[in-house]
Order: structure tokens, then sequence, then C-alpha cells
């Protein structure tokens, strides 16, 4: 372990919790460069224990023999940057909640087949770009019996600091990766879809037929338009929650924990 007293925030080594955005941490061209940040001992432990690769380690020093000690044994030979509360609050969007930060090693993607070949219940997160709504998904889907989570492209990014957060480090429990393809596209690995959606045709969550599907993947749409026309139309089912009072639809972070705990996977004989 290597402690080193950092005295500005533009002193060397420490780019990566203080000046590079979401998006530089990202490294969208060389993703086996890319960085996220994760914060507070325990989504760090939860990471730790994915095998999430460790970089550096950014603490108050009164943390260093305190809240971060068992996290920093873990991390073995990395540097420890380390300064004053005062300093440390001058950080853009840090956030002192234990005050720990954790650069890590952003996984290569993984292909889709290989994300969904043991599950038989999928969250497709197709355009939610709000960083809260994603933490929230990921912890809801992690809790409620789905097996693993893909996002399109238009999605907010699951390893953003904010998301992660939310997400209590559920998003380093659950298998993931980005789908590029049409959502159609999951009928070629056995699966069923149900668009979540309000339309004239739509079945409610409760409807037996679901219950009878082996292999299912969910749908979520924006936060504001919900899911694309073409979406709806080549989905298997159409699905919407039953309301009550006149509410017309539930946040997608509120309506995807509804969705996954009556929709999860029926136990398997034996």
């Amino acid at each position: 372990m290597a402690v080193i007293e950092i005295t500005s925030l533009t002193d060397p080594g420490i780019e990566v919790f203080s000046t590079l955005t979401e998006a530089q941490l990202r490294n969208r061209l060389e993703p086996a460069k890319g960085i996220f940040i994760a914060e507070s001992p325990k989504v760090i432990s939860v990471a730790l224990d994915a095998g999430y690769q460790p970089t550096a380690l950014l603490c108050e020093r009164r943390h260093i023999e305190g809240d971060a000690r068992t996290i920093i044994q873990r991390c073995g030979d990395i540097p420890v940057y380390t300064g004053t509360r005062a300093l440390l609050e001058q950080l853009t969007g840090y956030t002192l909640t234990r005050g720990v930060l954790c650069a890590m090693r952003r996984p290569v993607p993984r292909p889709v087949p290989d994300v969904c070949r043991e599950a038989r219940r999928v969250a497709v997160i197709d355009g939610v770009v709000d960083t809260t709504n994603i933490g929230a998904i990921f912890r809801s889907a992690a809790a409620l019996g789905i097996d693993a989570v893909l996002l399109t492209r238009s999605s907010c990014d699951p390893l953003n600091r904010r998301a992660v957060r939310v997400s209590m480090g559920s998003v380093f429990l659950m298998p993931w990766t980005w789908l590029d393809d049409p959502v159609s596209s999951l009928s070629d690995l056995g699966f069923q879809t149900a668009a979540m959606a309000l339309t004239d045709d739509s079945i409610p969550l409760d409807d037996p037929r679901l219950k009878t599907v082996d292999r299912l993947a969910v749908i979520l749409g924006t936060e504001g338009d919900g899911l694309a026309r073409e979406t709806i139309l080549a989905a298997d089912y159409v699905v919407r929650i039953p309301m009550s009072h006149h509410v017309d639809s539930l946040n997608v972070a509120a309506a995807s924990a509804v969705a996954f705990w009556e929709l999860r996977a029926a136990p398997q004989p034996g």
C-alpha cells in the first residue's frame, strides 16, 4: 500500500477522481482501458467480491485506519490518495458519505448469448437515461428473480457513479451487457418478449399465460415516451400493470419492481 498525500486537486494521479468526465472514464474507443468509480466501503466490497479490479483509492485521512481499512487491505498494491476533508470536498459531485472512492477497471462487455445462456428471466432496458432509475432497476432485478439485464445503447451506463451508488452495488451482482440487435432477436435465444406498455390490447400483469412462459424477456421503456411502437408491435405480449384511482402509470423503476416480482420464473421441478 502506497499512501500518497495530496495538497491540490491538480496533483498527478488523481485525474480519475477530479477531472475526468463519465464519458472519458468510460472510454468507448478503447473499452479495455475504461474506468468507473465506486464509492463507500460497502459498494466497493461488493465489487471486489464480484472480481472487479481496483486501480486506485481516494479517501479522507481518518478513514485509512477506519472505514477504509479493510478495503485498502483487500486492494493490494495500488495507490491510496488522501488529503484533508476540506480539500476532498472540492471534488465535483463528491459526497463525503463514508469518505471512500475507488477507481476500478471496466470489464469488457460480454456477448448477449453468453450473458443469457442460463437465464430464464431477462430485463431489457430500452432508452432509460436517468441514472437513479438505472440503479433502482438493477437493485430490483437482483432482488426479485431476474437472471440477467440487457441495455440498448440509448440507455444510461450502469457503471455510472450515481447508478452504482443507487443500486447499492447490485450492478456488480447481475450479469449484464449491451444489446445492439433488435429486441426481437432474443427469440433466437429461446425467449418470448413482454413489452411493458399501455395499449388498447395490452394484457394485465397477472395474466396466467405469462406464468407459463419458460424464458421471458421483460422490456422496459424510457421515462417519458415509453417504448417505441415498433418494439411494442414486435413483442409477443404487451403488458400493463393494473392501476387504481385513475393513476395511468408508475415510474419505470417502480414498475420494474412490480413486474419482476409478478413475472418471476416458476420453480423448476426437482
